[in-house]
């Protein structure tokens, strides 16, 4: 990898644990609480991509709420407003990785941001809460464009933000679809593949597949 100028990071699974809820999911719903959070983030995406084909956009807050509502009602678990309270709210307070938390402030030598499919206060309150504002240059939002990843508007806000080529932009994320998306829109693309998966059949590949973001800094020279 070559010519970066600046780093685009996904947030949800990327610098951010998506999981971190299981502890809270645990203790609501003992026994529960991993299968929880995995169905909780499977319907997550699902409904993300429905609605972008579909062209029925919704911000990123209700489209999560939506999949927990269902997630709730499949495990056959009580889900009421004080529930579903909860467990959204500590959906804002998601823990970052600790190799993101510790690897951020080596990178400071490029332009960051956080491009996600988060809205805004979301994202604001997430890295606020973390303690890492100030390791993003931006927090990059979809709501801006209305559509979810990976349609190519999402990646385009990288590219006008930082008023970069694509190819000058790094794009940092563990979500395969991420990949595929960015990579088809002309990003450098680093994969965080934490738990050994393998590529998904798509016809695309990132620029390199590292197990942490720790990595990034001897990769970036």
């Amino acid at each position: 990898m070559h010519g970066i100028k600046a780093l685009a990071f996904d947030a949800y699974g990327t610098v951010f644990d998506v999981h971190s809820v299981v502890a809270l999911a645990e203790k609501m719903y003992p026994g529960k609480g991993k299968e929880l959070s995995q169905l909780w983030r499977s319907k997550q995406i699902e409904y993300m991509f429905l609605r972008t084909i579909m062209g029925r956009y919704i911000p990123h807050n209700q489209n999560t709420e939506a999949g927990l509502k269902y997630s709730l009602k499949y495990l056959g678990l009580p889900g009421g407003t004080s529930e579903r309270g909860a467990l959204m709210d500590a959906y804002e307070r998601l823990s970052p990785f600790e190799d993101a938390r510790q690897t951020l402030p080596k990178l400071s030598g490029l332009k960051r941001a956080i491009l996600s499919v988060g809205t805004p206060s979301l994202l604001t309150n997430l890295v606020g809460n973390a303690g890492i504002t100030d390791q993003f240059d931006a927090l990059l939002s979809v709501d801006e464009v209305k559509v979810y990843k990976p349609h190519p508007r999402t990646y385009q806000l990288a590219t006008d933000k930082f008023d970069l080529q694509r190819h000058e932009i790094g794009f940092v994320t563990s979500n395969y679809f991420d990949v595929a998306g960015a990579k088809a829109f002309g990003f450098q693309v680093i994969w965080i593949n934490r738990n050994g998966a393998i590529p998904d059949e798509v016809g695309l590949l990132p620029d390199v597949a590292l197990t942490s973001i720790a990595e990034i800094p001897n990769l970036l020279g």
